[in-house]
């Protein structure tokens, strides 16, 4: 069973209990993702703008999930920090927020499942032996090479795999088309549980979307090339699949996604009109030039329907 994300819907959540129903006979969810690791800054507000629109042209419900599962990399008070900008630019959660770091037991129970179907096993591998064999091998940097698919030879396991097979997955991006990996090929066998005892993005996001009851994920397209990954896991858990609608990235004068990491800087003290139409403009809305917040949400609202909806 998966939770629905309005209460106006309990009713079909309670039904759903009994009937089981498709992605397409449910009501519209969204959500945005943001990781606490900073404030927010205009590539994550072009993202955030996407999918609430997406969501209101919908007529459907947005969530803010702060997916905080890495300790190491957040930053004390960047979740307030973000929810409070993106409040005064006018998007609140319709339900209340969720942090990943208080979801560890559904990850632990998606954990158990895979591991009941045999997918599962330990790696010993660093990274420097895996780039050494992926040199030797010629193969790309983001491709595992497979070194403990049969065991780690006595070595102690430091993260876990899941056993990827030989097969095409695909989907049809609402606005990049098709895309499709042969992951045994393409990526090999992922990461799920890191070397430090942290949750991989891979399984959390696909765990708390199903469950969170997301019918369809608006994000960046660095993450295009994630999607059969978290496809071929929603299969192995029986999760039905989103749809999926990747934008293009905000970039600096280096061409450079913006980013925390790049050191893109926070937008919290800017002009919330003038962050708002230009964030609208990179989503190819056009200039909407609006004079206030609810004359550029009917604007920009009108326009997300036109282009990704008619």
């Amino acid at each position: 069973m998966y939770t629905l994300c309005s209460w106006d819907n309990a009713l079909v959540c309670v039904c759903s209990l009994f009937f089981p129903m498709s992605l397409s006979q449910r009501a519209y969810c969204g959500r945005f993702a943001p990781s606490p690791t900073g404030p927010l800054h205009f590539g994550s507000l072009v993202c955030a703008l996407a999918s609430f629109l997406d969501a209101r042209a919908h007529n459907g419900t947005w969530l803010i999930r702060i997916e905080d599962i890495d300790p190491p990399r957040d930053v004390p008070g960047a979740d307030q920090a973000i929810l409070k900008t993106l409040a005064r630019l006018g998007m609140t959660s319709d339900v209340p927020v969720v942090r990943q770091s208080q979801r560890y037991a559904l990850y632990e129970e998606a954990l158990r499942r895979l591991i009941q179907q045999g997918l599962v096993y330990g790696c010993a591998c660093s990274r420097k032996e895996i780039a050494a064999v992926q040199t030797e091998l010629g193969l790309p940097s983001h491709v595992y090479p497979g070194i403990c698919r049969n065991g780690t030879h006595g070595r102690p396991a430091r993260s876990l795999r899941i056993r990827t097979s030989d097969e095409v997955v695909g989907f049809t991006d609402r606005r990049c088309g098709s895309f499709s990996e042969n992951l045994e090929r393409d990526v090999g066998d992922f990461v799920i549980k890191r070397a430090d005892g942290l949750w991989a993005y891979q399984l959390a996001v696909v765990v708390d979307d199903a469950e969170q009851g997301i019918t369809d994920v608006v994000r960046g397209e660095d993450l295009l090339d994630n999607t059969p990954r978290q496809i071929f896991l929603q299969r192995k858990l029986g999760y039905p699949t989103p749809q999926y609608l990747h934008i293009a990235l905000a970039l600096d004068g280096h061409g450079q996604k913006l980013s925390k990491q790049t050191h893109a800087p926070a937008i919290d003290n800017e002009d919330p009109l003038v962050l708002l139409n230009a964030a609208a403009l990179h989503l190819g809305l056009g200039s909407l030039n609006a004079k206030t917040p609810q004359a550029f949400y009917a604007a920009a609202q009108e326009y997300w329907t036109e282009k990704y909806l008619d």
